[in-house]
């Protein structure tokens, strides 16, 4: 097996850890923002996160933090990222969760035409063909996703062009050290938590504050093992195969929620898996080749 194909088996392996624990982050903030406010979730999960970085980030001093490598970009991922956690929270509470991660299912499609547009890869024939077969999984998801009603769909859309962002710029940015991106994401994340706080702040019980700050401490890993994922293989790789989050969101929501998505919802899904898929087919040829 060549370097490159290890490479690429190593991102997708972290980039499926990531991705269940993901999984089981979004059937636990779905859990809580039936009773907190998004606000709530993004102060305690990001405290968390930013005391288990503390160590990481005491090791590699304050240089790396305080000049980190264009900070233009950092800034434009910080804010993808920041904004996409908010979306998807709101997203959550307002839609079943397998409906909500259906819509996070296109982020490979976006990432297609994003590293075409912005990052100058290629975009081959049978490429776009792969594209163009994505976003009709997309119709046909968003016609079964508006009867949950426009608010939900329109938050979801957008929280799945964000992520595609952040994660473009991930990519971008795999040079800089994972201690020094998921610090910034998180204390982004706490900051925008401490401003939106005093509009909704309810009483949190010590048992539910544990379960927030667990939030916290598995979304900072799952974020690292993306960050190192995308370091190690090109995003097309190992993106789609954050199609799992469907099966664990259909799963979880079944059993946790007593949640069954519509059979239009499954449908795009299935379509938009398949192309993703051909995506990542045709990358792992390319990347046999060289």
């Amino acid at each position: 097996m060549s370097h490159t194909a290890n490479r690429n088996l190593a991102g997708i392996l972290l980039m499926s850890v990531a991705v269940l624990g993901f999984s089981l982050n979004d059937v636990l903030g779905k859990w809580l923002v039936a009773t907190y406010a998004v606000a709530q979730v993004l102060v305690l999960r990001s405290i968390a996160a930013l005391l288990v970085l503390a160590p990481m980030i005491a090791r590699e001093g304050a240089v790396p933090l305080l000049r980190p490598p264009r900070p233009r970009l950092q800034m434009v991922r910080i804010a993808c990222g920041t904004l996409e956690v908010t979306a998807f929270y709101w997203a959550v509470s307002m839609m079943p969760l397998a409906d909500t991660m259906a819509f996070w299912m296109a982020t490979p499609i976006f990432v297609a035409i994003g590293s075409a547009v912005l990052l100058g890869e290629r975009l081959e024939r049978k490429r776009f063909a792969a594209v163009v077969l994505g976003f009709v999984g997309v119709v046909v998801a968003l016609g079964a996703g508006l009867d949950n009603g426009l608010l939900p769909t329109l938050v979801a859309i957008g929280g799945t062009v964000l992520y595609s962002g952040y994660l473009l710029a991930t990519r971008e940015l795999r040079g800089t050290s994972a201690t020094v991106l998921a610090t910034y994401q998180m204390g982004a994340a706490l900051v925008l938590g401490l401003v939106l706080a005093p509009f909704g702040w309810v009483p949190v019980t010590w048992l539910d504050a544990g379960l927030l700050m667990l939030l916290g401490v598995v979304g900072v890993a799952a974020h690292l093992a993306v960050t190192r994922s995308l370091a190690l293989a090109p995003a097309p790789v190992v993106v789609p195969w954050q199609y799992a989050m469907i099966l664990w969101a259909i799963l979880f929501g079944w059993l946790v929620f007593d949640e069954v998505p519509e059979p239009g919802m499954l449908a795009g899904v299935a379509i938009i898996i398949g192309a993703g898929f051909w995506l990542t087919r045709l990358e792992l040829k390319v990347a046999r080749r060289t």
